[in-house]
């Protein structure tokens, strides 16, 4: 049994929201995210996997968590929508074509860091050039974790400008429990 699933069979799940991230919401209203096809790593029970399937997205969702999945696809089933789960490693998964949008919300705060620049690598290539990834940089100001802090200018770095274009508008600002944040941006593939 994986940590993650350990988490989930005892209760252990403080990043879970019990529903749709606001950040979501925010991009669908804004109408910056409209239905495509699109990733979500790391999804979790997903909330988000849920609504995107409902607001009409050709959804595929990974999670290491077969408790999770399971959940995930229990709920899909109770609502009569659609969405492709697969319980995996993220690292192994290999999308048969790229996607127009990844929802990246808890996955790269989740994984240790020295594993980031090979999830950075996944995601350039789950993505077709010019494929949006909505990200959401986790801000704990601590170190250690999960969740582990994604500071910026570490983002900056492995999100680099020669693979990924930047917005020029400021991210907006999340809230999460005990005084964390996430920042939302939209980055563009190269």
């Amino acid at each position: 049994m994986n940590d993650w699933e350990k988490r989930y069979q005892s209760g252990d799940t403080g990043w879970d929201r019990g529903g749709v991230s606001p950040a979501l919401e925010q991009w669908l209203s804004e109408g910056v995210l409209k239905p495509c096809r699109i990733l979500i790593p790391g999804c979790g029970r997903g909330h988000e996997v849920v609504q995107l399937a409902r607001s009409g997205f050709s959804v595929t969702a990974v999670d290491i968590a077969p408790s999770a999945t399971r959940h995930l696809e229990q709920e899909l089933a109770d609502t009569g929508l659609i969405a492709d789960v697969i319980c995996g490693d993220l690292f192994e998964f290999e999308a048969e074509l790229p996607f127009d949008a990844v929802y990246e919300q808890t996955c790269l705060c989740a994984i240790d860091p020295d594993q980031r620049v090979a999830y950075e690598h996944q995601l350039h290539a789950w993505l077709k050039p010019g494929g949006m990834l909505f990200a959401l940089l986790m801000q704990t100001g601590q170190s250690g974790g999960p969740p582990f802090h994604c500071d910026l200018l570490a983002m900056r770095q492995l999100f680099a400008d020669a693979r990924w274009t930047w917005p020029e508008n400021a991210p907006f600002l999340v809230p999460r429990r005990n005084g964390r944040f996430e920042l939302g941006y939209l980055l563009i593939r190269q």
